[in-house]
C-alpha cells in the first residue's frame, strides 16, 4: 500500500516565515501547499481538503479570522493552528471560540510548531505522523 502524506495547508503572507515552515514541514514528510492571504487559502481548502490548515491571524485581502468562520462552517472541516505576533488575549480567545486547536505566537520555535502539527492531526484524523505507515520513529 502507499503511504498517504498528510496534507498541511499554510495560510501565510511573510514569504520568509513561509518559506521557513514549509521546508520544516516539508522536511518532516508533510505536504504543504501555500497561500499568500486568507482568499487563496479558503480555495485551497476547498480543493484539497487538507489534514490541518495553518494559518496567520494578520493578512492582506482576509486575514486568519475570517478563515477561520468558513471553515465553521464545513462539515469535517480541518483542524486549525493559528500563528500570530499579536499578544492580545481577545483575539487568542476569539480564535479558540471559532475552533483553533492551537496558537502560536511568533517567533516561535519550529520543534513547538511540528509538536503542534503531530497533535493537532493525530486529534482529527489518525496517525500523528507525516504518512499513515506504521514504524516511524520520534526522538
Amino acid at each position: 500500500m502507499t503511504e498517504h502524506r498528510k496534507t498541511v495547508v499554510l495560510i501565510e503572507d511573510d514569504r520568509d516565515i513561509s518559506a521557513t515552515i514549509q521546508s520544516v514541514l516539508t522536511a518532516s514528510g508533510y505536504r504543504v501547499l501555500a497561500a499568500a492571504n486568507g482568499q487563496d487559502g479558503r480555495r485551497l481548502i476547498q480543493a484539497q481538503r487538507p489534514d490541518l490548515v495553518l494559518t496567520d491571524m494578520m493578512m492582506p485581502r482576509m486575514g486568519g479570522f475570517p478563515v477561520l468562520e468558513f471553515l465553521a462552517d464545513l462539515p469535517d472541516a480541518p483542524p486549525v493552528i493559528m500563528m500570530t505576533a499579536n499578544e492580545g488575549s481577545r483575539h487568542k480567545a476569539y480564535a479558540e471560540m471559532l475552533g483553533v486547536v492551537d496558537y502560536l505566537r511568533k517567533p516561535f520555535a519550529m520543534e513547538v510548531m511540528l509538536e503542534s502539527v503531530a497533535r493537532a492531526i493525530a486529534g482529527s484524523k489518525g496517525p500523528a505522523s507525516p504518512t499513515d505507515s506504521q514504524g516511524s520513529t520520534s526522538g
